[in-house]
């Protein structure tokens, strides 16, 4: 047992990014970057990468493309950063690997959920100060999240104030549907426009019938002006 924990501590490589740590485990290759005051993801992460842990460092953003080259990746840890900002692409090319996303304990209001409803890992959002909007519901629908963590995502801002303080499950499961404004402006946008459409419609066949009232009135009049349609004198 002793043999087998000296063989998961043997660096591997010599690609290693700065102030990390890179063994196998199981024969997978891991990069550990925990608790070195990174402030972004790492340029040089070795492309046959397994396991990833970027966790308890001081990453504010995950851009697009971020994790792209590592197409082995299965697992990441970013809990406990600083992460505000996600872009919609951040995990493109890892998406249908990645069995596990760990991106509890940031700061994290919103993100996109294009970020997350294309990966079909186990996501752990708890502990962010999320603002608990449509998207977010959506995520919380459709996303596979860690059932451990699901009531650990909790609504540190909402668009009704009984909201705020409470897990967003809880919100929901009280009958609350935060999409239910995007649905009413979409109700009202397609109404606004049926009704530009039936305005400009009325408009044209008005338009159109007076034009032809105008042209059978002038025809008329041509038609009297003509010498064989004169009246007679007596």
């Amino acid at each position: 047992q002793a043999f087998f924990c000296l063989l998961l501590c043997i660096p591997w490589g010599s690609s290693c990014p700065r102030s990390c740590q890179c063994t196998e485990r199981a024969g997978a290759k891991a990069v550990l970057c925990s608790s070195q005051h990174l402030e972004e993801i790492p340029k040089d992460i070795p492309r046959d990468v397994v396991f990833l842990k970027l966790d308890a460092n001081s990453i504010t953003s995950i851009p697009s493309n971020a994790f792209r080259h590592l197409s082995h990746l299965e697992e990441i840890d970013l809990s406990r950063n600083a992460i505000e900002k996600i872009d919609g692409a951040a995990f493109k090319g890892v998406a249908a690997g990645l069995r596990s996303l760990d991106l509890s304990g940031n700061r994290i209001r919103s993100i996109p959920k294009e970020a997350l409803l294309a990966l079909k890992a186990e996501l752990r959002l708890a502990n962010n100060p999320w603002h608990c909007e449509c998207s977010l519901q959506e995520v919380l629908w459709e996303a596979r999240l860690d059932p451990a963590s699901v009531r650990d995502i909790t609504c540190h801002t909402a668009p009704r104030d009984e909201y705020v303080g409470k897990p967003l499950l809880q919100v929901l499961d009280a009958g609350a549907n935060l999409c239910s404004g995007r649905q009413r402006s979409t109700d009202v946008a397609v109404l606004v426009t049926m009704f530009g459409w039936f305005a400009m419609v009325t408009g044209y066949v008005v338009c159109y019938a007076r034009h032809n009232r105008e042209r059978s009135r002038g025809h008329g009049r041509s038609l009297r002006a003509l010498p064989g349609l004169q009246p007679r004198a007596d």
